[in-house]
């Protein structure tokens, strides 16, 4: 039988169970991937946590990659023995199988690992949105990227570094630093040492950034909007910190006539056609060479509890996979 971690109340890491689960079989336009690594990302801290709440019991993850073993009816464009991967707007990835809509799963490139592709999938389509569609980074472009060591931000530092732009990155450490100006920043600040705004427009002239790429939160909000120049966007797409609380709006009004967006990516790749383009684009960037997608640290499976300590404690660098 099958197993998969779940959760019968929201908590800590100790909600996260190990259990066995009934056999599922896919119904039309459905597959069932057996899994060979699955992503870890705060969203699933959120979910665990209930800050996202769902209904109980419940399954976590929101990324994986593995092979396809059965097929439903009226499927098409994959087969049996395929290599998939997918980021889903539904939790449930935390499993040994998985059923999943056919049109939600996009092909492994060869060249590419299954754990490679598991850590890409939700972090680099992240990525790609928030550079390619929420704020469209051209060549010139100062670009403020929050968790810069992270996951979604080493991917967006080298992604926006590779588009022209001047990429400072805020991390929570002087090794994080050394790790981010590896990966595509310019400049790394130290969040809790410097003073942000007052360093970001240092090093923009005085202007301030274009964009700032926000996924810390509470901590962070309104130092975040001090970094950006008149007519800058403020993304804020994360809440490691906890949620932003009320904004009245004109706290953006004064800042120069800011642009405020909380995005959500699967908002982002709900039509096929554009899921497919931006696999392609992100696959084509970790092709090239251009995004480096580094893998911090892997457990098994069953030890998802102290990955998800790890990640809440801020040890983690880079991604994080989880093998069935």
């Amino acid at each position: 039988m099958p197993h998969a971690i779940r959760i019968h109340a929201h908590g800590g890491p100790e909600v996260l169970q190990w259990e066995p689960v009934e056999a599922s079989v896919p119904g039309r336009g459905e597959v069932l991937v057996r899994q060979t690594a699955i992503g870890l990302n705060f969203i699933d801290v959120y979910e665990r946590t209930g800050l996202y709440p769902g209904a109980l019991p419940m399954g976590l993850g929101r990324e994986g990659a593995g092979v396809v073993e059965e097929v439903g009816p009226d499927v098409r464009g994959v087969a049996v023995g395929d290599r998939v991967a997918y980021a889903s707007g539904q939790p449930g990835a935390y499993a040994q199988q998985r059923v999943m809509a056919a049109d939600r799963l996009v092909k492994i490139p060869e060249g590419v690992s299954d754990r490679l592709a598991a850590a890409a999938m939700l972090k680099g389509l992240t990525a790609q949105f928030l550079l390619r569609r929420t704020h469209r980074v051209r060549k010139g472009d100062a670009v403020v990227v929050h968790a810069a060591a992270g996951g979604v931000g080493l991917i967006a530092a080298q992604w926006a570094r590779h588009l022209g732009a001047f990429v400072i990155g805020v991390v929570g450490s002087d090794a994080k630093a050394a790790i981010a100006l590896e990966h595509g920043c310019h400049r790394a600040l130290v969040l809790g040492r410097d003073d942000l705004a007052a360093r970001v427009r240092e090093l923009t002239g005085g202007l301030g950034a274009h964009v700032v790429y926000d996924s810390i939160g509470q901590d962070t909000f309104f130092a975040s909007l001090d970094c950006l120049r008149p007519l800058g966007m403020m993304v804020s797409y994360g809440n490691a910190s906890g949620p932003v609380p009320p904004v009245a709006p004109l706290e953006l009004a004064k800042r120069g006539s800011l642009f405020l967006t909380r995005p959500v990516l699967f908002h982002y790749i709900a039509r096929r056609a554009d899921l497919e383009r931006a696999a392609r684009e992100l696959f084509d960037v970790i092709g090239r060479g251009a995004v480096r997608i580094e893998i911090g640290r892997t457990y098994a499976l069953q030890d998802v509890a102290r990955a998800h300590r790890d990640l809440e404690a801020r040890r983690t660098i880079g991604s994080t996979v989880l093998i069935p």
